[in-house]
């Protein structure tokens, strides 16, 4: 397998925002790719919002500004097409992270207008439904789940929710149960989701004892196995993950040791087995510096990235895979 790497930053002179973190990549109908992130003076900032481009024939657009509430800050985006016609943009919006509130918007013409965002599970208290980070998925029963999770006194809790009439409804699973490490439950985060075959859905997971956990489900989703600690390590920050329809899988992160440790390297890693075991990838960033919260979507033979550069970047990665040739 070759994998051939290519990388770009989404805006140069032309950030919108002194800061910007915590992107979303899609590709979309019309054969563009779109992007969203949050941007303002500095997380949790009330003047921070949703900032969205498109990927036309090469070049990046302006950025345009989403925005549910100017009063409070904006946080988490996450794209997801609903259909052929309708792309979605959830996104979480509030002060205290444990009381996020998670509203969602529609387009129909590939992100060039956006609908007024409204709530996605009105009146809900939980601290967020659907997607906290990572993309929702679409089962090969038509039903959505999305990787959710909750911070509600400082207690870091895993849950699914799940949507069997295309996004008008919720229901969420209980919450993941989680193993205890060190005499001391794990905290578990920002899940990231896929099917291996149908029905068996599983996640990898952000944890802070400086290892990936995953966990795995047979029934398409409604209930899942206790999280158990996988080989991969994380520093405790964002991770994602996709599978081709090959049946590969591909892990971005940062592979660091450590609670709260660098956002560094970014790396992206493949497993051919389901995730029992990752082999080599490729290196996205190595030097000094913060790349983290990437985002994943496979699409054909390309592997769509992005991740937060430095805080005031958003990078687009794009690799091909290919099969080597035997000479």
């Amino acid at each position: 397998m070759k994998l051939e790497l290519t990388k770009e930053f989404i805006f140069d002179q032309r950030c919108p925002t002194p800061e910007c973190h915590a992107s979303t990549v899609l590709p979309l109908p019309d054969g563009s790719v779109g992007a969203a992130w949050f941007g303002g003076t500095g997380e949790s900032h009330d003047d921070v919002d949703i900032w969205f481009a498109r990927r036309v024939n090469g070049c990046w657009s302006e950025p345009v500004c989403i925005s549910a509430d100017k009063a409070q800050p904006h946080w988490n985006p996450v794209l997801f097409q609903k259909d052929e016609a309708t792309t979605v943009l959830f996104f979480k919006v509030g002060k205290p992270i444990a009381f996020w509130k998670t509203y969602c918007c529609e387009s129909t013409d590939c992100g060039v207008t956006w609908s007024t965002p409204r709530e996605l599970v009105p009146g809900d208290e939980s601290g967020g439904r659907g997607p906290v980070k990572n993309k929702a998925i679409r089962l090969s029963n038509g039903r959505v789940l999305a990787p959710a999770s909750t911070e509600q006194n400082h207690d870091w809790r895993c849950f699914v929710d799940i949507s069997d009439d295309d996004l008008r409804t919720w229901r969420r699973t209980d919450f993941i149960e989680r193993p205890t490490r060190y005499r001391k439950v794990v905290g578990m985060i920002q899940p990231s989701l896929w099917e291996s075959a149908p029905g068996r859905v599983h996640m990898l997971v952000r944890t802070d004892c400086g290892f990936v956990y995953r966990a795995d489900s047979a029934d398409y989703g409604t209930t899942w196995s206790k999280a158990y600690k996988t080989g991969l390590f994380n520093n405790n920050s964002g991770l994602d993950v996709t599978r081709t329809v090959d049946g590969r899988l591909f892990l971005v992160s940062n592979p660091v040791r450590k609670n709260w440790g660098e956002r560094t390297p970014l790396t992206v890693v493949c497993s051919l087995d389901n995730g029992k075991t990752w082999g080599a990838g490729v290196v996205l960033e190595s030097m000094p510096g913060e790349y983290s919260y990437p985002a994943i979507v496979s699409h054909g033979s390309e592997l769509l990235i992005t991740y937060t550069w430095n805080r005031k970047k958003i990078c687009f990665a794009s690799i091909i895979i290919s099969e080597e040739k035997e000479n």
